[in-house]
This record gives C-alpha cells, structure tokens and sequence, in this order.
C-alpha cells in the first residue's frame, strides 16, 4: 500500500466515513481549543527507536510533566483507552505509533468525538524521511519548524502540509542529504512540536538521540477531548 494511500485511509478514519477526501473539512477535527500554555496529559507510544527518540523530545519541552503510556494493542488496554477518552475530563494525549496500532487509537478517537487537531504521516527509508501532515491552525508555524529541523538533521526529507478549514494549497517542503543515513531526529522534533502545540515555540532544541535512521511508517497524532 503506498504512503499516499495510507495517509488518507488515516484521514478517513478521522472523518468517521471512507467517502470522506482530504480536501473536505473533517468535522472530527473541529475547533481548535484555546492558544493557551496547553501541556499533554499523556504520550502514547511504541516501543521503537523513533518512538523513544518522540519521547525524548517530547521531554524536552514539558519535562516531568509528561506522562507516558506504552501501547498494547490487547483488548484491555483499548477499552482502558477508550474509558479515559469518555470520561468527561478534559484530555490531552500525543503520540507516534506505528500504522496498524494508530488506526486503532485514532478510530476510539473518532468513536469518542474528539478533536484531533494534527494528524502526520512519516515513512523513513534509504537515509530520507517523509511527512505528510494534516492539521489545524493550532500549529501554524509548525511546518516551518519542522522542516529546519529535518534540515539541521542533514537528512534528505519531503514534508507536505495540508490545514483544514483553509483554502490555501497544500505546503511543500524540501531539503536534500547531506550527511549519511541520519538519525531518529525527525521523531524527536515532532515530539517536541506537539508537546508545544498551540504555544508557537521560538525555537527547537536538538536532543541527543540513539540509533540511526528508523525505516518504516509512523503516525503522530495531537488527540483533545
């Protein structure tokens, strides 16, 4: 199956109907909350290298105050989940997760109405990475961050923005290779962005990250209830 196909399977999933096409406004999506110093509740991860690397940048923006869930795709786990998200509280959680274990989470999202106001989609593969990123203006300036992140990386990447609600055309962004088979970077500077989502941080810390270029695809997510 191809990224493009995937990232709007994702997307279909988050507008709760597979007729649902990326230029239509997902209601799931909704209004974005206040611009406030919002702070994550929660992170919710796998357990691979751009998993712990997310977290380390995640870390990096909100500390201690950042708890952490491992995902379990077992049947407990989901209807624990699922209970915190219906719970009537208010919630934030941010994760990366691999494809499979994302749809799962993101559809308990839609099941429950919440707002999932940055969706992205990123494949890692021959010392490049790739993002597709579906959000609201909650991250406005994100893109840009991102991508002189991935740049100071030395990794090759191609990020693809696209903001619902918003007549402008997509965004695209490019940087070639200019060091080897790069690192898990990219994973640590979306956990930060999302960690940071709403405030428009002014500027993104490296992070000391382990491992080299993880291959495959991962979802980021930003879920509010």
């Amino acid at each position: 199956m191809s990224v493009d196909r995937r990232f709007v399977l994702k997307s279909m999933v988050l507008g709760g109907a597979a007729g649902v096409v990326l230029s239509r406004s997902l209601p799931v999506l909704g209004a974005p909350l206040s611009r406030s110093a919002i702070r994550p509740a929660l992170a919710l991860v796998g357990s691979g290298v751009a998993e712990a690397a997310f977290l380390q940048g995640a870390r990096a923006a909100v500390g201690t105050q950042l708890q952490v869930l491992q995902m379990d795709p077992g049947l407990g786990f989901m209807l624990d989940f699922e209970q915190r998200l219906r719970a009537g509280r208010s919630l934030r959680v941010i994760g990366l997760l691999d494809d499979a274990a994302a749809t799962l989470v993101l559809d308990l999202a839609r099941s429950a109405g919440a707002r999932i106001p940055w969706l992205g989609h990123h494949t890692g593969e021959a010392g490049s990475t790739r993002h597709r990123l579906l959000n609201t203006d909650l991250a406005e300036g994100c893109a840009r961050q991102l991508s002189r992140h991935l740049h100071a990386c030395g990794a090759g990447f191609t990020l693809d923005e696209e903001r619902q609600g918003s007549a402008a055309p997509a965004r695209q962004l490019a940087g070639p290779a200019r060091n080897g088979a790069g690192s898990a970077q990219w994973a640590a500077g979306v956990g930060y962005l999302l960690a940071t989502l709403g405030t428009r941080p002014t500027m993104m810390p490296r992070v000391s990250v382990q491992g080299t270029l993880p291959s495959g695809s991962f979802v980021s997510f930003s879920i509010e209830v």
